[in-house]
């Protein structure tokens, strides 16, 4: 169980492009949200899950908050996240991955010492709700707030910052097929996680 690192749940509950409240799709047996809690609990002692200010409460066995920032979107997510652990770091991830790899958030935090944000990379793309955050980046954020700047990519590039990317070839080395990079945003993802966990997988929840 890792004790300096806090796992935080991004479920804010708002999806446009879905239509509907993401965390009660079911994939497998079990609802996006409950699979995503189910990883964390098992690889975290604290854990916490953070919804929107106007998000539906929500029912869980873990700590539950909501947003300090209205309509901060994740970087708001963030920043609660980030301000409300106990620990040094955090581990964040929307609960939107069905298929997370406790080996993959492991390898990723072995390098949690070495920079301030430590995030993955699928293909070109960097995946900051998978990844690492630091307490060095509580200032970073806060002045982004101030600057009415939401987009959380920002803040790889900002110069008061440490990062370390962990590469997709390292993400593949642990998870050959990738599926823990996986993500729904639309009915069409969903059928695709839907029809990985039919039986004879290996992925079956």
């Amino acid at each position: 169980m890792i004790t300096d690192v806090t796992g935080v749940l991004l479920a804010g509950g708002k999806s446009k492009r879905m239509g509907v409240d993401k965390r009660y799709l079911l994939v497998g047996r079990q609802t996006l949200f409950a699979r995503s809690c189910a990883v964390l609990r098992g690889l975290f002692e604290q854990v916490c899950v953070v919804i929107a200010q106007d998000s539906p409460s929500l029912e869980a066995e873990v700590s539950v908050v909501r947003d300090l920032i209205p309509d901060g979107g994740s970087l708001g997510g963030l920043y609660t996240g980030l301000r409300l652990a106990k620990t040094q770091h955090i581990f964040l991830v929307a609960c939107d991955m069905p298929f997370l790899n406790p080996d993959v958030i492991r390898h990723m935090i072995q390098r949690k010492d070495q920079a301030d944000i430590v995030i993955s990379q699928w293909g070109t793309r960097l995946q900051p709700t998978h990844a690492i955050y630091g307490r060095n980046c509580l200032p970073v954020i806060e002045e982004m707030m101030t600057l009415h700047n939401r987009k959380i990519h920002s803040m790889v590039g900002h110069p008061a910052l440490r990062v370390c990317v962990v590469s997709e070839a390292e993400i593949r080395h642990i998870d050959h097929g990738g599926h823990s990079m996986f993500n729904i945003n639309t009915p069409s993802d969903l059928e695709q996680a839907r029809s990985v966990c039919n039986p004879g997988t290996g992925l079956e929840s």
